[in-house]
C-alpha cells in the first residue's frame, strides 16, 4: 500500500514539521528503516551536513536504521536498499538536481514500484509528481516545467503564498495543482487524499480550499 507525504517545506535543523513526519513513521510501521536520498545539494560539503541532520532527526523521531542512498552507489545496491526499507525520505533542496540524478540513476523506475511510504519535503515533492512545477522565484527566474518521476498525475506548489496565485490559475488550466505552505502536508494513500493543515486546489484556473 503505497502511501506518500507532499511536504510543503520545512526547516530540518529547528524540525518545525516534527508532527507530520511523525505520522508518517507511525504509518510505515512506528519504527522504521528510513532510506534517505541526500541528492538535492549542490555541493558535497551541503550534502554531508545536510547527512548529519537528517540522521540526528531520524533517530529522534524513532526510526530503528537509518540508510543512505549514496549517488556513488550502483543501481543493484540501492535497489537492494530500497527493498529493505521502511519509509523513502526525498529532502529538500534543489529539484532539477534531484530529478536528473535520480534518473540518471534510474531510480525513478524503482520508485514508482515502491509499495510503502515516501516523504517529499519541497524539492522531493516537486519530483513525485507527473509534472514537476517550478515557479518563478529567487532560485528560478523564470517558471519552469519539467518532467517528474510520475507517481501522482497531480502537481504541487510548494512554500505556497497567496503571491502566487495568478500565476497558479494560469498554470492550472490544464493540470490539478495542490498549494501547499510551509508546514502543511498533502497525503496520498492509493489515490485518495488527506490534508495537513490548510492547502488549497488550483484547477480550471479557480483556487479552492481543500
Amino acid at each position: 500500500m503505497t502511501r506518500l507525504y507532499f511536504l510543503g517545506g520545512e526547516d530540518v535543523v529547528k524540525r518545525d514539521s516534527k508532527g507530520i513526519n511523525k505520522k508518517a513513521f507511525i504509518d510505515a510501521g512506528g519504527a522504521p528503516v528510513v532510506l534517505v536520498f541526500p541528492w538535492t545539494a549542490k555541493s558535497v560539503d551541503e550534502a554531508d551536513k545536510y547527512r548529519k541532520t537528517m540522521i540526528d532527526y531520524f533517530k529522534e523521531l524513532g526510526a530503528s536504521k537509518i540508510e543512505i542512498a549514496e549517488p556513488s552507489d550502483s543501481l543493484e545496491e540501492i535497489a537492494e536498499k530500497i527493498n529493505g526499507s521502511d519509509l523513502i525520505y526525498l529532502p529538500g533542496g534543489d529539484a532539477k538536481i534531484l530529478v536528473e540524478r535520480i534518473k540518471n540513476a534510474k531510480v525513478d523506475n524503482l520508485l514508482r514500484k515502491y509499495s510503502k511510504v515516501i516523504i517529499g519535503n519541497s524539492a522531493g515533492a516537486l519530483a513525485l509528481c507527473k509534472d514537476c512545477i517550478l515557479t518563478k522565484g529567487k532560485d528560478n527566474p523564470v517558471t519552469t516545467i519539467i518532467s517528474g518521476f510520475g507517481l501522482v498525475d497531480f502537481s504541487v506548489e510548494v512554500h505556497y503564498d497567496a503571491s502566487k496565485d495568478e500565476e497558479l490559475k494560469k498554470l492550472s488550466t490544464r493540470r490539478r495543482i495542490y498549494a501547499i505552505p510551509e508546514r502543511r502536508a498533502v497525503v496520498y494513500n492509493n489515490g485518495n487524499l488527506s490534508f495537513i493543515g490548510d492547502v488549497y486546489l488550483f484547477y480550471g484556473g479557480k483556487k479552492t480550499k481543500c
